[in-house]
């Protein structure tokens, strides 16, 4: 677990019982010493250690959140399992789409029964499903075991908001901001991995495409200053860490908020010129956003920069794209993906792709067929339309009928798998550098991990070799993975 030994010092030498600092991250480890106090309290009560899960729904960012939330909890004193029946239960959400909201409801059932046989457990929803004030409005009306709730703008503070929680059991603890301009870094940190990490070089969203509540819950984009992103990676390569990836809902737009705005491109470059650190990747790109710049920078550094880009389509049509406020065109997206190619020619593209938008014809659905057959993704994140109150969308009257849209999404699923397993497929024979992650979850007798265009390779090996680069013999493809053979 990262945790700064500088502030390991200030939790050891803070009184719990002095005022609480008003500076960040001060601030939250004098309450992760208060939390340790209250937590080893209770901990002397039950005569044993209290444990916590963190589930986590959504995005790579809601991934990169948990893992701070995971390092906060450690600090204070609770011990991590991978079952939800434990002390502690924090459900980090997304509300992207209907069935995640419907998911956490479903799971909260399951808890509040465990939570019945076990009377100190505590549970928490925090993310961006608790940006949503609706949900927080059903959440206090018919599940009132719950105990804390908090959105997206005050994650760094579960510190401070356990160490109320703790001292005040039979209270719900509810703490959400609507905005906030803070971006409170330099807290513990529990990585998934110990050889790679995310890094949050942005927070928000400005886009406001007509279907997606991101902005509404995440708010408005906020870059971090470019030297504090770079420390953070050279930290992270000091502890062993090998691949980053930059994390922003559009990373295409790094940097405009800031006082001396910098690009992404040039930010991107700096990042691939850190000893060490052999591969930078990054999530997501907006197509109207992305420049020649960025194009040149990650051709310029083939060796380090992961050759794949993430590139939502979300329509082929034209005029549905202008609906759904995207700012680009069929045309101009195609543009785009011959420039790419044209600098990077074996880059991996992968999409989102939405079918069954308000007003979607089949002509319109027909366009979209075309792109794909057109830039021939290695794969494509394809989902149906999910109407999120409070987007203009969802106010659109022409909504298309369920039959329709599970037609088109099967035929549309059919097509981006038959391209897809052909476009994986053409590494096949040749021998890669492949990220091991870990034992193989079906087979312990291999490894599994990553080419740097994200293709998942299987080969036979031990867990030494977790966290290695090595080369591997791609010896047959199976659809949307390798099977091969250290080289």
């Amino acid at each position: 677990m990262e945790t700064n030994k500088a502030y390991e010092e200030i939790i050891s030498s803070l009184d719990p019982c002095a005022p609480a600092p008003e500076d960040e991250p001060f601030r939250q480890y004098y309450f992760i010493a208060r939390a340790r106090k209250s937590l080893a309290e209770v901990e002397a009560k039950l005569g044993r250690k209290l444990t916590f899960h963190v589930a986590t729904f959504g995005c790579q960012m809601n991934a990169r959140d948990s893992e701070k939330l995971r390092g906060i909890l450690e600090e204070i004193g609770y011990v991590p399992v991978d079952t939800e029946e434990a002390d502690l239960v924090l459900y980090n959400t997304c509300t992207v789409r209907e069935n995640a909201n419907t998911k956490v409801y479903g799971r909260l059932g399951g808890l509040h029964s465990w939570k019945k046989k076990n009377p100190h457990m505590m549970i928490g929803l925090c993310g961006c499903m608790m940006q949503e004030e609706h949900v927080v409005k059903t959440i206090r009306e018919k599940y009132r075991f719950v105990n804390l709730i908090f959105g997206t703008h005050n994650i760094y503070k579960l510190a401070e908001l356990m160490s109320r929680a703790l001292d005040h059991p039979d209270e719900m603890v509810v703490d959400i901001q609507q905005k906030t301009d803070l971006m409170v870094e330099q807290l513990p940190v529990d990585r998934t991995y110990k050889f790679k990490s995310g890094v949050n070089i942005m927070y928000g969203c400005n886009n406001f495409c007509s279907y997606c509540i991101v902005p509404y819950v995440r708010g408005r984009e906020k870059s971090r200053e470019p030297l504090d992103i770079l420390r953070e990676i050279e930290q992270l390569v000091a502890d062993g860490v090998i691949e980053v990836m930059l994390l922003g809902q559009n990373v295409n737009s790094y940097g405009k908020t800031l006082e001396n705005p910098v690009s992404f491109a040039e930010l991107l470059e700096s990042v691939a010129q850190i000893d060490g650190l052999r591969r930078v990747r990054f999530m997501t790109s907006h197509p109207k956003d992305l420049s020649d710049e960025l194009i040149a920078v990650m051709a310029k550094y083939p060796d380090k920069i992961c050759p794949h880009l993430h590139l939502p389509l979300q329509s082929g049509s034209s005029r549905l794209l202008k609906h759904m406020n995207r700012r680009y065109t069929k045309e101009s997206y195609l543009e785009l993906v011959d420039k790419i190619r044209a600098a990077m020619p074996d880059i991996s593209l992968t999409t989102d792709i939405i079918v069954g938008y308000p007003g979607e014809t089949e002509e319109d659905f027909q366009e979209t067929l075309e792109v794909v057959e057109k830039v021939r993704y290695d794969s494509a994140f394809t989902f149906i339309y999910s109407k999120r109150s409070g987007t203009p969308a969802a106010k659109m009257d022409d909504q298309v009928p369920e039959d329709v849209v599970k037609d088109r999404f099967n035929r549309l699923l059919l097509l981006v798998q038959n391209i897809g397993r052909e476009q994986t497929a053409r590494f096949e024979g040749q021998v890669k550098e492949v990220l091991v992650e870990h034992i193989n979850e079906q087979d312990p007798g291999l490894v599994t991990g990553r080419m740097d265009n994200n293709s998942v390779v299987h080969f036979p090996g031990d867990a030494s070799l977790i966290g290695q680069i090595v080369k591997v013999k791609l010896d047959k493809c199976h659809g949307f993975y390798y099977l091969g053979t250290q080289a």
